[in-house]
């Protein structure tokens, strides 16, 4: 029965003289204005075409109402406002704001609406390799993977000194009957087991896989192709693989090591490692007790398992001592001790990882990447691929390409309750919610802001104060032939690993130049 809709106006009790009116006469109202921010957004990276130039339509071009295009860009809209079903979109072709989004307001037919429906949109999702008489739109999934990696290194101006791979695998619950589900022990379900890699909140790899198999199968191939590709725009740029204990696989690391990609895993614990570290305990236990807090020891040393591994490796044991019980931890690394001491490689650099953690949970809570309820396994990656690629990619990447959107980060304010917060010591650090440099809702479709114009200030400053300080250095060294070249910046280099992680902190001008004026004759920061 449809909705009668009235429109009388209703009054209510008058405020200091003024009436108070409800009326129903504002015409058509959508509450989904925020995806013309998404719009703007995609018009401006151009995301939506990008995507489609992935699929291929043997369609009759005479006989096409909807472009791959506009069922793109429709399925990621949709998605972006909530209405992950394709069921929806019996009512969604109706809908004004997805006509604005697709630059198509009306149709050619008159039997049509401006948008896809459901069965449509469904010929997209269960399209194939190769296009068939009754699947005439096919996907090419080598380029839809590449698009991940080519929208990750356009989000930078520069390349940058070293980056962080993140690698995870997490369960995808099947409700169904569904083609390779498997029941996990660890999680206690039938499930899919996908493979997620990120580089802090880009998504680099999306791959689902069987839940019968180990949790880094097929990474090696995943990570050879991603850091192939990077390298190639990026020649000159470290690498770090990070992950927990399920990756620190010998075939992993072992590719890592031959091809110069450092690493930093996980590592399970075992009785010989426990007896590696038989005194830390102890001393951890004798200090908590002293302190009344939990109590830390690390020790570092060299190891290797009995007969899975090929040589010798880095351990870093952190020996905690908390609640009246031993809680040991250990990590496997590639980084020597003169690159990254003990302490700081597992509380900075491997525990910085759990953000990760959040990024996964967006895919999956917010993108709806877990939506995997088609029988078969190959149609079933297609949603997310469009979800996670279209949404996350396109709203993370504009902040890099409108040049006319210079805002003062001093001007960007959180909601209110953070207000009294700003005026407290380090209130110069972003709220959890919010990138370093813009603004980034977890769930909501917003356009971040960054603005650079600080940091561009800083290297100036920086830079002047460099050459100003070797000036001096060359002037006050005794002539003679030229000391040996040291690879200054890489003893640093993961030093500043934390800084992908953790706010920057200030320096003042005086302290700069008293660094850098101690810096040897051959260092020179770029």
């Amino acid at each position: 029965m449809p909705t009668e809709c009235s429109l009388d106006f209703f009054g209510f009790e008058p405020v200091e003289g003024r009436a108070v009116v409800a009326a129903f006469d504002a015409g058509t109202i959508t509450s989904d204005a925020g995806a013309l921010l998404l719009g703007a957004t995609d018009r401006a990276i151009r995301m939506m075409d990008r995507l489609a130039s992935c699929f291929h339509d043997v369609r009759c071009p005479e006989l096409i109402e909807h472009q791959v295009v506009t069922l793109v860009g429709q399925r990621v809209f949709g998605i972006a406002l909530g209405y992950e079903d394709l069921n929806d979109h019996d009512e969604l072709r109706h809908d004004p704001m997805l006509a604005v989004l697709s630059g198509k307001l009306a149709a050619r037919r008159e039997d049509c609406a401006p948008v896809a429906g459901k069965s449509t949109l469904n010929r997209l999702e269960l399209s194939r390799l190769e296009p068939t008489r009754y699947h005439k739109i096919s996907h090419n999934p080598v380029a839809i993977k590449r698009l991940f990696v080519d929208l990750f290194v356009e989000a930078h101006e520069r390349a940058p000194n070293e980056i962080i791979l993140d690698l995870d695998a997490t369960d995808d619950p099947v409700h169904g009957e569904q083609q390779g589900r498997f029941f996990h022990g660890y999680y206690d379900c039938y499930c899919y087991l996908p493979l997620y890699v990120f580089c802090g909140r880009h998504l680099l790899a999306a791959k689902l896989q069987r839940a019968n198999i180990d949790a880094a199968a097929g990474s090696v191939e995943e990570v050879a192709r991603i850091v192939a590709q990077i390298r190639r725009r990026w020649p000159l740029v470290r690498i770090l693989l990070r992950a927990d204990s399920g990756f620190a696989r010998e075939e992993l690391m072992a590719w890592c090591e031959a091809n110069g990609v450092h690493f930093l895993f996980g590592l399970a614990k075992t009785d010989r490692l426990i007896a590696e570290i038989k005194a830390e305990p102890e001393g951890a236990a004798a200090q908590s007790r002293h302190t009344g807090k939990p109590a830390r020891r690390f020790k570092d040393f060299r190891w290797t398992t009995r007969s899975s591994w090929s040589r010798q490796r880095r351990v870093v044991a952190k020996a905690e001592w908390t609640k009246d019980e031993a809680n040991p931890r250990f990590v496997v690394t590639s980084l020597t001790r003169a690159e990254c001491k003990a302490r700081y490689l597992y509380e900075k650099v491997y525990c910085a990882r759990g953000d990760m953690e959040n990024r996964i949970k967006e895919c999956q809570l917010d993108l709806y990447a877990d939506r995997t309820s088609t029988a078969t396994m190959r149609a079933n990656p297609a949603a997310p691929v469009v979800c996670l690629d279209g949404l996350c990619a396109a709203v993370r990447l504009a902040p890099h390409r409108p040049a006319s959107h210079a805002v003062r980060q001093s001007n960007l304010r959180h909601h209110s309750s953070q207000a009294a917060q700003d005026r407290r010591p380090r209130a110069r650090e972003c709220p959890p919610h919010q990138g370093r440099d813009g603004v980034s809702v977890s769930g909501s479709p917003c356009l971040g802001l960054r603005c650079q114009a600080s940091r561009r200030r800083q290297r100036a400053r920086l830079a002047r104060l460099t050459r100003a300080a070797a000036t001096r250095n060359h002037a006050a060294s005794p002539p003679g032939p030229p000391r040996p070249l040291r690879d200054f910046r890489s003893q640093i280099s993961f030093k500043a690993l934390s800084r992908l992680q953790t706010p920057r902190r200030t320096t003042s001008a005086k302290k700069q130049t008293s660094l850098l004026a101690n810096l040897p004759n051959h260092a020179k920061i770029v």
